[in-house]
């Protein structure tokens, strides 16, 4: 068991949104689900709480009513070697939900991600302040983020 597990809590569509992230990513799968019983507080046979792992990491997912809302005060990052890989999560999780800037989205289920190459993280980290801060200017400028245009802002 991992010692620190995210817990999200959905309205009433946990076991939808599981199946929706194990469906995106390749090294995933549900672990399992309890279900309400005659005592509640959901119906009975309803979802209460699905875990699930996403690339090896495992989150818990409850339906926990429409008391509270994601917010973009807490995001997963998705670390991506290529540029297939950002297209790929961007338009798998942003369907339905909604794009925003610097990589960054809100999938249907109001969850906000962040699609990342890793090659952006070593060019902003980069000894050469001049270079860094181009990348960053550039980047800047992206809703979703374009590694061909990071490249071409690093070497000036």
């Amino acid at each position: 068991m991992q010692k620190i597990t995210p817990f999200l809590w959905f309205d009433d569509n946990a076991e939808e949104a599981m199946n929706f992230y194990v469906s995106i990513f390749r090294n995933s799968r549900i672990l399992s689900v309890t279900r309400y019983g005659e005592a509640g507080p959901g119906a009975k046979g309803s979802v209460m709480t699905g875990k699930f792992q996403l690339e090896g990491q495992e989150f818990v997912a409850l339906n926990g009513g429409p008391h509270f809302k994601f917010t973009e005060a807490i995001s997963f990052v998705v670390n991506c070697e290529t540029q297939e890989e950002v297209d790929e999560f961007w338009e798998k999780l942003s369907e339905g939900g909604e794009e925003s800037q610097c990589g960054w989205l809100k999938d249907k289920y109001g969850l906000s991600w962040q699609i990342v190459p890793t090659i952006l993280i070593e060019m902003l980290q980069d000894k050469d302040p001049e270079k860094s801060q181009r990348v960053m200017k550039a980047m800047l400028q992206m809703i979703k983020i374009d590694i061909k245009t990071l490249k071409q802002a690093y070497e000036g």
